[in-house]
């Protein structure tokens, strides 16, 4: 027996907040790939979860400390898209402007994959295994 129900009629997940749906309106129609995770982001919002599922979410977002999360594959893929030897459409850039780009894309990478930046979700999650 649980003492905490999950498939009750007062505990239905709610709809999004206004400033997620507005950022994942803000996202819509720039690539069929944006699309594609603005989608996975609403069904991960709306649907319904288990404590472990939500704690394994968390950590697959942005809480990894091996660096297996959302958050570090955008900034891999920011780093790979700012840079001109990973996407050719660059290559007709001026090359100061290539390196100017590569440069703020791995900054980005850096930023992106800061232990600091996955602390506070690592600890939401484990936070969640301690009841």
């Amino acid at each position: 027996m649980t003492t905490n129900p999950l498939h009750t009629a007062g505990n239905v997940v709610p709809p999004l907040d206004d400033d997620l749906a507005d950022v994942l309106d803000r996202l819509t129609g720039i690539h069929a790939g944006i699309n594609l995770i603005r989608d996975g982001i609403r069904l991960l919002a709306l649907d319904r979860h288990s404590a472990d599922k939500t704690q394994t979410l968390l950590a697959a977002l942005a809480g990894s400390s091996e660096g297996a999360d959302v958050l570090t594959v955008i900034g891999r893929l920011v780093a790979r898209l700012s840079t001109a030897d990973t996407n050719p459409a660059l290559r007709t850039l001026p090359l100061d402007r290539q390196k100017l780009a590569q440069q703020h894309g791995e900054q980005a990478l850096f930023a992106l994959t800061d232990p600091w930046l996955h602390q506070h979700a690592s600890e939401a999650s484990g936070s969640i295994s301690q009841y």
